[in-house]
């Protein structure tokens, strides 16, 4: 009886104020579910848990629901150790070319894969769903190693051998995705070879290659130390079948977050995401720095919900694939959307620019 007399006395006052009852209801429905508006999401639409922490890693798991069923789907690496992918060098810098063999099965190559062997180790430059029975297509991609123009070793000169290894600063990632700069990529490795062989106690840079950093990841004292971070955090995601992504930060200050439509994929990739996190967090280890302070939870949040506030921008990758960026003055976001699944996005990378 009285919510009754409540909403006789709220709808006079409106109707005094000329505003119909109808009108407040429609906007409390609106406010009510955000993601209706162009898909976008916001930390709400995830359950963040954590910290999960290791010396200067923290790691925090992303639950939520499956938006695309992507089980049918091969990451670059495992298509590379099938035999069901291949990536030709093209003799340019910024260019490969990439064909899928396989009659049934996509291939989701992620921005930030490296592979290895051509006239030059590249990162590819964007996400890509590489459909069955493709035929080449273009490839987007930065040179991580300056200078070799050649063959080295007993590797392909025409082709890449392997894909098991990811870009591993917020520095590099950043240089491709935004700035789009090969002079800046080959700077920031240089600089993270630096960091890597000063935290490591020796030189990290290969003999057989020294600019190259898939040999830099390859390093033995590298994946050592690397190595006891994966080993603490490595089992975190253990029979949690919601958990789509997760966050990290180093030093105490948030760094980056990856979110995927599916359990499946997300669990694929979780090795090589995570070996890359401990990577940077070897390089950023500041010896002799106090312990920084705990990474709160709601810091994540509000760095997921200021990256999904901004401004939308899209192109096409493919006819197939088109990468979404939203950009604010702290944070930037990269979506990737399948036409093939009516726009659903596949992958979300969120990165914080300073």
């Amino acid at each position: 009886m009285k919510r009754q007399t409540l909403w006789r006395v709220l709808g006079v006052v409106l109707l005094a104020l000329g505003l119909p009852l109808a009108m407040l209801v429609s906007a409390q429905v609106r406010r009510s579910h955000p993601s209706q508006n162009n898909d976008r999401g916001r930390a709400g639409e995830y359950r963040i848990s954590g910290p999960y922490v290791h010396r200067n890693l923290t790691i925090f798991l992303i639950h939520g629901k499956e938006k695309v069923a992507s089980r049918n789907i091969l990451t670059l690496e495992e298509a590379l150790i099938q035999k069901k992918v291949i990536v030709y060098e093209t003799q340019d810098v910024n260019e490969l070319a990439i064909r899928n063999l396989s009659q049934t099965e996509d291939i989701f190559v992620q921005s930030g894969d490296i592979v290895k062997g051509g006239q030059q180790d590249r990162t590819i430059g964007v996400d890509l769903i590489v459909p069955p029975k493709s035929g080449k297509i273009k490839l987007a991609a930065f040179c991580v190693e300056n200078g070799r123009w050649e063959k080295r070793g007993n590797e392909a000169a025409g082709q890449f051998s392997s894909s098991s290894s990811r870009v591993a600063t917020r520095d590099i990632k950043l240089a491709v995705v935004r700035e789009g700069s090969q002079s800046q990529v080959w700077a920031k490795v240089a600089e993270a070879q630096d960091k890597l062989s000063n935290n490591v106690g020796t030189r990290v840079n290969s003999p057989q290659s020294e600019s190259s950093f898939q040999l830099t990841l390859e390093n033995k004292q590298v994946q050592e130390t690397a190595d006891a971070y994966v080993k603490a955090l490595g089992k975190i995601i253990a029979g949690q079948s919601d958990v789509i992504g997760y966050a990290f930060a180093i030093n105490g200050q948030v760094n980056s977050a990856d979110v995927y439509a599916s359990n499946a994929l997300f669990r694929k990739l979780w090795p090589r995401l995570l070996e890359a996190s401990a990577i940077e967090a070897v390089a950023e280890l500041q010896k002799g720095a106090p312990k920084a302070a705990p990474v709160p939870l709601d810091r994540v949040e509000s760095f997921i919900d200021d990256a999904e506030g901004g401004k939308a921008t899209g192109k096409d990758v493919t006819t197939r694939v088109q990468s979404v960026t939203r950009e604010t003055k702290e944070n930037i976001l990269l979506e990737t959307r399948d036409r093939a699944k009516s726009g659903a996005w596949i992958h979300k990378t969120y990165i914080k620019k300073d």
